[in-house]
């Protein structure tokens, strides 16, 4: 079982190059990541990648993890690339064009900011996680990435993702059944309450899913920036749905949780 502990939401803006894939700061006491060891099943080799801000836990069916620091030096080149010849890319709190000549991983970040409403870079985690977990996919059939609570996954067989919550009372105890016929996939969680980085909701953990997990990130955060409280569930389920290409969400705020699309909610027994 692999637990989705969130991030909080954000707005899109970053400090400049170096802030490659973290939010605006708020200040707050560390939270060890300890819930990238919830882990069951141990027929998948996990590892870690850390390069700069990035910070990545792996499973795969063996220890790919030159090969992924690799990878991760690909993307996070083109990304500050393109930022240091346009800074607002970084900085933008909306939808943002790019330039026809711009990385394939920026256009898809600014494609899924686009769907969602909200700046490219709250697509940011979720795009390196798939592509760094597409490209690993030519050293091994399954594939777990998990960057900052956001989740790409190819898997051969049902896998449980736990939904961390922060204090809710259901942290641990729910969780979502993926099949493999539903892989690709991005599991993205966002949270008003946990976390450290700048947020405008309230939500203990929004979860997106959809097939491509830029977009999953970028709706995560632009559903959980309208959740205030319990009475705005429905209202931001409805904004949801709306989002053309998420095929899932789910929604806690304290003991209260709304759900909708293709998710199957599954009690974890943790």
């Amino acid at each position: 079982m692999i637990f989705a502990r969130p991030k909080a939401p954000s707005a899109g803006q970053k400090r400049g190059v170096r802030s490659i894939i973290t939010s605006n700061k708020k200040k707050t006491t560390y939270q060890p990541r300890t819930y990238r060891h919830w882990v069951e099943g141990k027929d998948l080799v996990a590892f870690n990648v850390v390069i700069k801000e990035t910070d990545l836990y792996i499973r795969a069916g063996i220890d790919l993890t030159r090969q992924a620091s690799r990878i991760v030096h690909k993307y996070r080149y083109q990304l500050e690339g393109y930022i240091s010849g346009h800074p607002d890319f970084a900085r933008s709190l909306k939808p943002l064009a790019v330039r026809r000549f711009a990385p394939d991983i920026v256009k898809e970040m600014a494609q899924a900011g686009q769907a969602a409403g909200v700046g490219p870079m709250a697509a940011v985690a979720g795009a390196i996680a798939e592509r760094v977990g597409r490209d690993l996919l030519t050293y091994s059939r399954e594939i777990i990435v998990e960057n900052g609570g956001d989740i790409f996954l190819q898997v051969q067989s049902r896998r449980t993702i736990g939904i961390y919550a922060g204090d809710s009372p259901l942290t641990g105890k729910i969780g979502l059944e993926i099949e493999p016929e539903a892989t690709p996939l991005g599991i993205c969680t966002s949270s008003g309450t946990v976390g450290h980085s700048l947020s405008f909701g309230k939500a203990d953990a929004v979860v997106a899913v959809a097939p491509s997990t830029a977009l999953a990130d970028a709706a995560a955060t632009a559903i959980g920036n309208r959740v205030g409280g319990v009475g705005d569930i429905d209202k931001a389920t409805e904004f949801g749905r709306g989002i053309d290409g998420l095929t899932g969400l789910v929604i806690i705020v304290g003991d209260k949780v709304g759900a909708w699309g293709d998710v199957r909610l599954c009690e974890t027994g943790t």
